[in-house]
């Protein structure tokens, strides 16, 4: 992919709060999706396949997890002699002070005056699509505007602080409302933005002397007469994750074959880190129905629609189904469990029963032991 004039920059703990279970111990981009991913794959493969190849990954906490998945980068072709992949951890900031994007951006003056990059493109990691960049990055140069925000038409999703626009015919922003536990349908941003890395630190640095540290409505929604924000409406498929019900329902997508298909695309594909292990082994009592299982799984007993990560072990007589098994848990005989997340390395004992909801799963702790 030829290179492109454009700084990444991804900021994988926005959210945290939505998935309150999982981010516990690691950032919300470092969440394990769809049995061999991770949130972060995917708006840093977008960037990729755009050709952006100066990546910041602008961390808060609990982000050991997170730096493990990316290393130095090879797996998304970022592991260069200039430029590549960069870990941004905070720069001495508090809790208090990192409240919101803004503080995180304002100690980052010697990342940007060491970037040759004209345009920065900024991502959060809630939303799992494959969306073409190097489109968005075009119409930001050809509308002239001084910020694109992408954004999605439908049902708002429950998050805090979720930006809501109002669009002209010309696609301009015309006014922005910052809305907590969305109702109703509109036109809400997905935390993608493109504009010119001068106006960005001009603005971030604006906002820091006003005492000003939410990017959202202390720059965006304040400025919105001021300066020529153009919205871009996100025609790919997209899943918004919001609650753990919502994570559970985008996992679950991807038994679909069509979802699967427009979300693993040949042309853009979705790069992760690669383990090598060995296939996955199917016992002579096993039965697996309409379900996803990664390398090095061992199953033995009965699975249906479910996801089941690597290293997975389901002992014979046990029974799962529309179930998320991740790395390295087991699950030993007699045990039935439905609508059931269980984190990595959990062990759930013989002749247990679980049975959760689609719209309330059951989340197991990471080693727990049931």
């Amino acid at each position: 992919m030829r290179k492109t004039n454009v700084l990444g920059l991804i900021f994988p703990n926005m959210h945290d709060e939505a998935l309150r279970d999982l981010t516990a111990i690691r950032a919300f981009g470092s969440v394990p999706f769809a049995g061999r991913y991770r949130l972060i794959d995917f708006p840093l493969s977008n960037m990729v396949n755009a050709g952006v190849t100066k990546v910041g990954v602008v961390t808060k906490s609990n982000y050991q997890s997170l730096m493990d998945h990316l290393g130095s980068g090879k797996a998304w072709d970022l592991s260069r002699k200039n430029e590549g992949l960069y870990i941004l951890p905070p720069f001495g900031a508090t809790d208090e002070s990192y409240s919101g994007r803004v503080a995180s951006l304002a100690g980052m003056d010697a990342f940007f005056a060491n970037s040759k990059e004209e345009y920065v493109v900024m991502s959060d990691c809630h939303v799992v699509a494959n969306i073409d960049y190097k489109a968005v990055i075009r119409s930001h140069m050809a509308s002239g505007a001084d910020v694109t925000v992408g954004y999605i038409e439908g049902a708002l999703p429950r998050l805090d602080n979720l930006m809501v626009l109002q669009t002209n015919n010309d696609g301009r922003v015309t006014d922005i409302t910052i809305e907590n536990g969305g109702a109703g349908e509109g036109k809400f941003g997905i935390g993608l933005y493109v504009l010119r890395k001068d106006l960005l630190v001009k603005l971030v640095h604006n906002a820091v002397s006003r005492n000003q540290t939410h990017f959202e409505r202390d720059i965006l929604q304040r400025y919105v007469a001021d300066l020529n924000i153009q919205g871009y409406a996100i025609q790919e498929q997209a899943l918004v994750i919001s609650s753990l019900a919502s994570f559970y329902a985008a996992n679950m997508a991807m038994l679909d074959c069509d979802k699967r298909a427009n979300l693993f695309l040949t042309d853009r594909q979705i790069y992760t880190k690669v383990r090598d292990c060995c296939p996955a082994m199917y016992g002579l009592e096993s039965t697996v129905s309409n379900s996803l299982v990664a390398d090095g799984a061992t199953i033995n007993g009965t699975v249906k629609n479910s996801i089941i990560f690597r290293n997975v072990t389901i002992e014979a007589g046990a029974t799962l189904e529309d179930c998320i098994v991740m790395q390295g848990a087991l699950v030993l005989g007699g045990t039935k469990l439905g609508s059931v997340i269980l984190d990595k390395d959990v062990v759930v004992k013989e002749s247990r029963t679980l049975q959760g909801y689609a719209s309330f799963p059951i989340y197991i702790d990471k080693k727990s032991i049931v």
